[in-house]
């Protein structure tokens, strides 16, 4: 028997997002991963809070990932607050301190460092809104009808 606490086959990263929303929906936040707010950038986390809030997470789980990544001054102009998540063993001091910081595994995470608030335009505001609900309810549909071929 399968048992359905354990993770499914995923990438360290996937595994960090994974931990990560468990933890914000904890705090009564909607989350949605792999969301493409713009051509060319996808957040690996981004979590719509009670009162509209917008976050950013980006998750890292190596030195190599981290060092690799030369788009992710691009997500700020897409959220309120911008946080990396990486697991215990990740060299922190790496990370800007001008962001937060998130210290997840695949079943929680712990938020270490607030992250400045930046608050977005309201145009803006209600555009990322309006991406989060669609791809919410695209990937919601695709669970529930995988076979469908629906041109998005």
């Amino acid at each position: 028997m399968t048992d359905l606490t354990d993770p499914p086959t995923l990438m360290p990263g996937q595994l960090l997002a994974r931990g990560v929303a468990r933890h914000l929906a904890s705090l009564g936040w909607a989350t949605v991963e792999e969301l493409v707010p713009t051509r060319g950038l996808r957040v690996d986390v981004m979590a719509l809070g009670p009162k509209g809030e917008i976050w950013v997470v980006e998750c890292k789980s190596s030195r190599s990932d981290f060092m690799s990544d030369h788009k992710w001054q691009g997500y700020l102009d897409w959220c309120d607050r911008f946080f990396w998540a990486v697991d215990s063993e990740f060299p922190v001091e790496l990370l800007p301190d001008d962001s937060g910081l998130i210290l997840a595994d695949a079943y929680d995470a712990e938020i270490v460092r607030m992250a400045p608030e930046d608050k977005l335009a309201p145009a803006r505001r209600k555009s990322v809104i309006q991406g989060f609900a669609s791809h919410a309810a695209r990937r919601l549909h695709i669970l529930r009808d995988p076979g469908a071929h629906l041109g998005w």
